[in-house]
């Protein structure tokens, strides 16, 4: 009770300063409870938290809830949903993600950031705890086995670069791959083995799908310098105060 009397105080006060921020909450800890004791925890602590906001007339604040704990992938998985809502380019990352597996026969992809092991997308298919952890693991062991084996004589180098590729296989017929996107990112796949067989064709549209994920991001990158200029420009244009225009820099 506590915990949501502070969470009712810090949601009003932060909607008073600005009122599109986003309000994401997590219920840590959850690693105690059963699968139906976790649900019926998230449901009461939505609902307390709910009936405290419309009876302080904030019924139409939104609250995103997460079950989280440190000793499984939850935490990972619950930031990922976070970032997502975050990335403008969200949809057309998922698009292109639906067309490279639909063609390569992959059962699932994630695009990961390497550092933080957080998938700022995926495809359309649900995601499974499972499946993200062993991703997770992956991503672990090539930068782990990079360090010790990629590195030049002199320790110099990075562990993970544009020649960063892994594939693992399962032993239920299951093949994880691994390939570098850009230099934060990377591109971690579930094949078929059978589905496998054809790397040469998984490549050419990882290459074409490399490719499409680097002009989207060039183009944000000319959207954030076009508005970055039109701002400076404005900002010279305006008067000095004694109403002589200022002179372009």
């Amino acid at each position: 009770m506590e915990a949501l009397a502070r969470l009712h105080l810090t949601v009003t006060r932060a909607y008073k300063v600005n009122p599109d921020i986003n309000f994401e909450i997590f219920i840590h800890k959850v690693d105690g409870l059963s699968d139906d004791h976790k649900i019926e925890t998230q449901r009461d602590i939505h609902q307390r938290a709910n009936d405290d906001l419309a009876d302080a007339g904030l019924e139409k604040i939104h609250l995103s809830f997460y079950l989280t704990s440190i000793y499984d992938h939850s935490i990972f998985e619950a930031f990922s949903k976070v970032v997502q809502k975050l990335i403008p380019q969200l949809p057309t990352l998922e698009n292109l993600l639906n067309i490279f597996i639909s063609n390569s026969g992959i059962e699932k992809a994630f695009l990961f950031d390497v550092v933080s092991k957080i998938y700022i997308a995926t495809d359309s298919t649900p995601v499974d705890m499972q499946t993200y952890e062993l991703c997770c693991d992956m991503i672990d062991v090539v930068i782990d086995i990079s360090c010790i084996y990629g590195l030049k004589d002199d320790g110099s180098g990075t562990p993970y670069d544009k020649e960063s590729m892994a594939i693992i296989k399962l032993n239920n017929t299951t093949v994880l791959y691994l390939k570098e996107v850009t230099k934060f990112l990377a591109l971690v796949c579930f094949v078929r083995e059978e589905s496998f067989e054809r790397k040469g064709l998984i490549d050419y549209n990882f290459h074409c799908f490399r490719k499409a994920i680097q002009e989207v991001f060039e183009v944000r990158m000319k959207v954030v310098r076009s508005r970055k200029h039109q701002s400076h420009m404005q900002k010279n244009k305006r008067p000095t105060p004694n109403g002589t225009p200022r002179m372009p820099l």
